[in-house]
């Protein structure tokens, strides 16, 4: 009697542990960390069995643990044991909705191993029993069921149908919102899948319409770090992509490939198809050497997930071919094609994925009159050798890969903006990769256009390849990057680049900086180029130096951030202690004589003006809301090179660990500056984060003033005129800092900031989370404007 009396609570209890563990495995599938959820549906099915013999238990329990187990085996490309658990379920199962659902399951696994004739078997015979068994025709099980139906068709070529199916799908799921039956991520599911049927039928502007949709409530209701979202992304930019945008895509893809590799790791498949998108974007930009190292590298994580001939590859071969036949290696694109013709004919019966058939056999028909024109007797041997684009030389010609300057005209001018060549040490504080930022904004307003960004400080190499990936990330992966000299460092001396997930060696930078200078000059009308050196003046004065016509023919002026001494008699300018002078003073003293004596204007941003219009470490937080890789690098950058800067400041004036600081830097000065006191403490820490009240954004501001429309509006500017040529200078004392309207500056390039973040991710609205708008922290920036103590 006791033991009887006992059975139901303890009945009671172990459902509630087993219950425990299906939500533990819930959470883990629904962030797509199937690693994790297989294994806790695993411990699920075992602490069942081992209670089978114990007290009664409900099978229905135990077959739903099993077909969760094989859905996230399958996603683990784990496919035979997922097809015996799957299968084992159909055949235990009695209640027709698990029935339905171990059906559905069973069929996505064939269609994952391309098996599609089964899996439409299993799809027709599930259809008819969930329509039966719907509650109402608002079942998102039901909805669910016909999409399962629909991506098969889909997979398999029969497109018209799969968008049928995906329709009713939709219209089912739209319902459903509307009656509040479930949640508009309901939603997203059916406009990524429809999205990627129209983009199969070659319907891009409608696909990446219906991918966007799914991205904007995916941005609504997920964190930035979900798998879902790192679809939509990697959807979105695909479309781009596909409709000539690739440029736009880039920053899409790049984030997509950074969540799957955090969630996934390196050899899913998932992380490869964000690799073989990004290639696509970067193809469609003319980045070709690029391209390649992203496919080979989706192929190789292919070649080991899926099986030799699986058709997930063939998209990944025609994608590689066509890189290959960009890079002029006609005999290997060729083979490439060749492949992909023999996969599809392995798994697709006549008729089925016809198009794609169709471009593949085109290719090799196309390639094969090129290379036997190119080797006939009267054509030198020009093919490419067949060495993985990917191992080519930095040095080679980049022209050759599609990195060529383009001319650009008068009327580019006027449609594209002023034509820019930026010289940056980026890497050393955040405000030069801030002022990229800020230069993409502009860019898309087209009032400027980068034709160049030159690295220049030792190591200048990383400095390109951090450059290259902040670029990118901005939507600027057109944009070319060149290797530029030490910035006055001796040899053997390396200064420090903080590090970013977005960095990345590139081969598409130029080895030579200034054959990319010379190259980029070259490409532009008379008089029309700004140069904007946010940076140690040494590549600027070698460049003048060895290519003076070049540089008096083509730039119309050029943009320092520095400073210069006081202006007011002689006919001269001359370069004060500013930290990007004083990296190599002799440069900064040439540049500017030289620039005076040939006639081209200069535009000189002090410190006086960073000064001025101080922003709060605040708005780094909310910019970081956006979840832009670039943004919450900043962010976390921004409090490592204050410290760096405050653990040079607390030396003293000639240690050599200060590196270039020049020695009024000092700690009186740092708590004027960052603290908005004069009050130094009696102890000084290591980390001076806490006490900061405002940072200085000198680079932003002197890509800001690029542009005449915000230079007249914001900057009081001071001219002096030398030979008849007028030289500009904003801010010359700490009275007169040359900002107009400090609260009016800010509130401009905060909200530029925040528009070149949402833009490049395609955000439609203000980052979530953000309780303010883009005048972000104007209370707080007006108490520390009106109570600062400015520095000296």
């Amino acid at each position: 009697d006791f033991v009887n009396l006992l059975s139901p609570l303890v009945a009671m209890n172990e459902c509630n542990v087993v219950a425990q563990y299906m939500e533990a495995g819930d959470r883990a599938k629904n962030t797509l960390i199937y690693r994790e959820a297989s294994n806790v549906y695993r411990e699920a099915i075992n602490f069942q069995m081992k209670l089978k013999t114990q007290l009664p238990q409900n099978p229905h329990r135990l077959i739903e643990s099993r077909i969760k187990l094989g859905v996230c085996l399958c996603e683990l490309a784990r496919y035979n044991e997922a097809e015996i658990i799957l299968t084992r379920c159909l055949d235990e199962v009695c209640d027709n909705a698990l029935y339905v659902r171990a059906l559905t399951a069973l069929a996505a696994l064939y269609q994952a191993q391309s098996k599609y004739d089964a899996a439409m078997k299993l799809h027709e015979k599930a259809i008819p029993i969930a329509r039966g068994i719907a509650v109402s025709s608002l079942s998102i099980r039901l909805a669910d069921n016909i999409a399962g139906y629909a991506e098969t068709l889909r997979k398999s070529g029969r497109l018209p149908q799969a968008e049928i199916h995906h329709r009713e799908a939709l219209e089912i799921r739209t319902r459903a919102v509307e009656e509040k039956l479930c949640t508009e991520l309901e939603l997203a599911v059916s406009y990524t899948q429809l999205g990627c049927t129209l983009s199969r039928m070659q319907q891009y502007k409608e696909a990446y319409e219906q991918h966007h949709r799914a991205l904007t409530l995916r941005y609504h209701y997920l964190d930035f770090s979900h798998g879902l979202v790192a679809e939509s992304l990697n959807y979105c930019a695909e479309s781009l992509c596909a409709l000539g945008r690739g440029g736009e895509g880039v920053p899409l893809a790049i984030h997509a490939a950074q969540i799957r590799k955090s969630l996934f790791g390196t050899s899913h498949p998932a992380y490869a198809h964000a690799l073989s998108v990004l290639a696509s974007c970067y193809h469609d930009v003319g980045r070709y050497l690029d391209a390649c190292d992203c496919i080979e590298k989706c192929l190789g994580i292919c070649g080991v997930a899926f099986q030799e001939n699986h058709a997930n590859n063939i998209p990944n071969l025609m994608n590689y071919g066509n890189v290959l036949r960009s890079t002029g290696d006609l005999a290997k694109a060729r083979s490439v094609y060749q492949r992909a013709i023999t996969i599809h004919e392995l798994n697709f019966k006549e008729g089925q994925q016809a198009r794609q058939l169709e471009i593949c056999t085109t290719g090799v028909g196309d390639l094969t009159a090129e290379i036997e024109e190119m080797e006939s007797p009267s054509m030198p041997n020009i093919l490419c050798s067949t060495m993985p684009c990917s191992k080519k030389s930095s040095t080679t010609d980049l022209s050759v890969f599609g990195l060529a300057q383009k001319q650009l005209t008068a009327d580019d001018i006027e449609s594209k903006g002023t034509p820019l060549i930026v010289f940056t040490d980026i890497g050393r504080d955040v405000d030069d990769e801030m002022a990229l930022v800020l230069l993409s904004s502009l860019k898309r307003k087209r009032l400027l256009n980068p034709i160049a960004v030159i690295t220049t400080l030792s190591p200048q190499r990383n400095r390109a390849y951090l450059a290259r990936g902040s670029l990118d990330t901005m939507g600027m992966a057109d944009t070319p990057v060149g290797i530029g000299g030490r910035g006055g460092v001796a040899d053997g001396v390396e200064l420090e680049v903080y590090k970013a997930n977005h960095m990345r060696p590139s081969t598409s930078i130029y080895g030579s900086g200034m054959k990319l200078v010379c190259e980029a000059l070259e490409s532009v009308p008379r008089k029309s180029a700004q140069l904007l050196c946010l940076a140690s003046l040494s590549d600027v004065a070698s460049f003048i130096e060895e290519h003076q016509d070049l540089f008096t023919s083509k730039v119309k002026e050029v943009v320092i951030m520095g400073g210069v001494m006081p202006m007011e008699t002689g006919d001269s300018l001359t370069p004060d202690t500013a930290y990007n002078n004083n990296c190599d003073m002799p440069s900064a003293q040439f540049v500017y004589r030289k620039c005076l004596e040939l006639g081209v204007p200069t535009v000189t941003l002090s410190r006086w003006a960073a000064y001025g219009c101080p922003i709060r470490p605040q708005l780094l937080d909310e910019l970081a809301k956006t979840k832009h890789s670039v943004a919450t690098n900043i962010r976390t950058m921004s409090k490592y090179s204050i410290d760096q800067l405050w653990n040079k400041v607390v030396l003293p004036s000639n240690h050599p660990r200060r590196e270039k600081l020049p020695s009024r830097c000092d700690v009186k000065w740092f708590y004027k500056t960052f603290c908005g006191t004069e009050d130094t403490p009696t102890e000084l820490n290591e980390s001076i984060w806490t006490q900061v009240e405002k940072l200085n954004m000198y680079d932003p501001l002197a890509v800001l003033i690029c542009d005449p429309s915000y230079r007249a509006l914001h900057f009081n500017c001071k001219a002096k005129t030398v030979r008849g040529v007028r030289h500009i200078v904003v801010g010359t004392s700490e009275i007169d800092t040359g900002i107009r309207d400090p609260l009016s500056l800010y509130k401009e390039y905060s909200r530029l900031f925040v528009e070149a973040l949402q833009a490049s991710l395609h955000e439609p609205e203000m980052p979530l989370g953000s309780e303010k708008e883009p005048d972000m922290l104007l209370e707080e920036t007006t108490k520390i404007m009106s109570t600062r103590s400015r520095a000296a």
